[in-house]
């Protein structure tokens, strides 16, 4: 196997991995002895769905949690260097889109050592392929302010570009937090300002809708208050 850094993706919800990962996917995970992963529970846990005959107690984890330093993202990629082939396994999707494991590619890449990204789900492009909103220019904005009044200025500031420059803004929120933002958004957004609420996607529970902010006003929206969503909004 070509020693690289291979960016390995994960379901974003309960929904079996033959539906969403090929199986080419898990030929390269089962080579692989050194993982970098946001939570090594979770991320030991996915390994076991892959396969069944992958020894986890002979694996290196490397966890890239919140008390990990650049330091030690540094060296982490040391296996790399030496000739092995590592993992990148983040909690949810594609690693190093909206994640940590930005950090740990960007240091292999300073390095000059190969990057591998295998195909998986991806909540922004999926959420934007559904949305019917303009998928030429796009923005994914993170996590808005918790202030209120930061929150409000930020949207108009979103609105007015998706006005403007007719680019689709995508942000997210905690899942228990998604009623209170969408509360917000019908407050502070235009009448014909057009915004999609994408939730649960690839599993049982998704939901994908795409109104104006006057018809979500009138609206019946699902409990959403444990579903990981993605908001977006467009002209």
């Amino acid at each position: 196997m070509e020693p690289a850094l291979y960016l390995i993706p994960v379901e974003l919800g309960d929904t079996p991995l033959e539906r969403v990962l090929p199986v080419a996917n898990g030929e390269v995970v089962r080579e692989i002895r050194h993982f970098i992963v946001e939570e090594v529970r979770s991320a030991r846990r996915f390994l076991r769905r892959v396969s069944r005959d992958i020894n986890i107690d002979e694996l290196t984890f490397y966890p890239m949690g919140k008390h990990s330093s650049a330091a030690d993202f540094a060296a982490y990629l040391r296996p790399l260097e030496q000739g092995e082939a590592m993992g990148v396994i983040s909690e949810a999707g594609c690693p190093a889109v909206a994640d940590p494991g930005a950090d740990i590619v960007a240091i292999a890449q300073r390095r000059g050592l190969k990057v591998v990204p295998l195909v998986g789900p991806s909540s922004i492009i999926m959420s934007l392929m559904a949305s019917g909103l303009n998928g030429q220019s796009f923005a994914f904005n993170g996590y808005l302010p918790i202030d209120s009044a930061e929150r409000a200025k930020r949207l108009h500031v979103l609105e007015t570009r998706a006005q403007q420059e007719h680019q689709t803004q995508l942000f997210i929120e905690t899942p228990f937090r998604n009623h209170k933002l969408i509360e917000t958004l019908c407050q502070v957004l235009r009448p014909q300002t057009r915004l999609c609420v994408a939730a649960g996607i690839t599993t049982e529970a998704e939901y994908i809708r795409t109104l104006t902010i006057s018809e979500w006003r009138k609206a019946s929206i699902p409990d959403l208050a444990k579903t990981p969503a993605i908001f977006l909004i467009g002209s």
